[in-house]
């Protein structure tokens, strides 16, 4: 009891704000680096999340000069095709506005989501950044999320909409999501994972098409996590400085 106690506070911890001074005081925070240029992030929040689980990471990017945007999702509920047009859409506002490719950064499901958009619509989007995604096995879930998973499972098959579509598992959704997961990808990507997950499989966090960072933090704590920050923070750098201009933007059929 005292192990699963102490696995829940470590995940669960982050979610009521620990961690957060401890960012605030790092360099990584502090040091008043703003090599963002007005380069649009789009910043996608994990499973049954909304954008305002991710306001520390938005604030730091705005803090470097980078102009961070949630997803406009509400709840990251639902069906995978769904939030993925919506968030393409998402995208190819923020590179309208701005005039160039957008960066994605999105945690857990927000991560492999942000990899479809990409597979999608390379031309939108200057790099993408998963944070603790499962995209070789979106359903690896570990510990309490393994036992939410199976209840939201059950809710669909019951039939209740909404929170997780039984096309998406089952159907011609989840081989779209399949395929889109494994397809190459055309720009730039991150993958980050920490062997000590208590919510998703690592290993399923491996993209092989994109650059591995292992960190050390807990799922959760990875939005407060100054290991992490530090590992963005040049890669965004360079995907800031790299890249062209979109002359322009259009969203593309959800059924193409």
């Amino acid at each position: 009891m005292g192990e699963r106690l102490r696995l829940l506070v470590r995940e669960f911890g982050p979610v009521l704000g620990v961690g957060r001074r401890a960012l605030h005081r790092h360099p990584i925070w502090t040091d008043g680096t703003a090599e963002g240029r007005g380069t649009g992030v789009v910043v996608v929040p994990g499973f049954g999340g909304a954008d305002a689980s991710m306001a520390v990471l938005r604030r730091w990017l705005t803090g470097r000069g980078y102009t961070a945007v949630g997803a406009g999702l509400g709840l990251n509920l639902g069906c995978t095709a769904d939030l993925v047009h919506r968030l393409e859409r998402r995208v190819a506002d923020l590179a309208r506005a701005t005039g160039r490719p957008v960066v994605l950064v999105g945690h857990s499901r927000g991560g492999w989501i942000g990899r479809l958009v990409a597979v999608r619509r390379p031309d939108l989007v200057a790099g993408v950044v998963m944070m603790g995604s499962p995209v070789l096995d979106p359903l690896d879930a570990r510990g309490v999320a393994l036992a939410v998973l199976r209840v939201l499972l059950g809710l669909s098959r019951i039939g209740v909409q909404g929170v997780l579509d039984h096309g998406c598992l089952h159907g011609t959704c989840r081989a779209a999501t399949e395929a889109g997961l494994a397809a190459p990808l055309r720009t730039p990507a991150l993958a980050v994972y920490s062997r000590d997950d208590g919510v998703v499989g690592w290993r399923s966090c491996r993209d092989p098409e994109a650059e591995w960072v292992e960190v050390h933090s807990s799922h959760t704590g990875m939005g407060t996590d100054p290991e992490l920050y530090a590992a963005l923070a040049p890669h965004l750098a360079a995907w800031a400085g790299g890249h062209g201009v979109v002359a322009e933007t259009r969203d593309r059929d959800p059924a193409g």
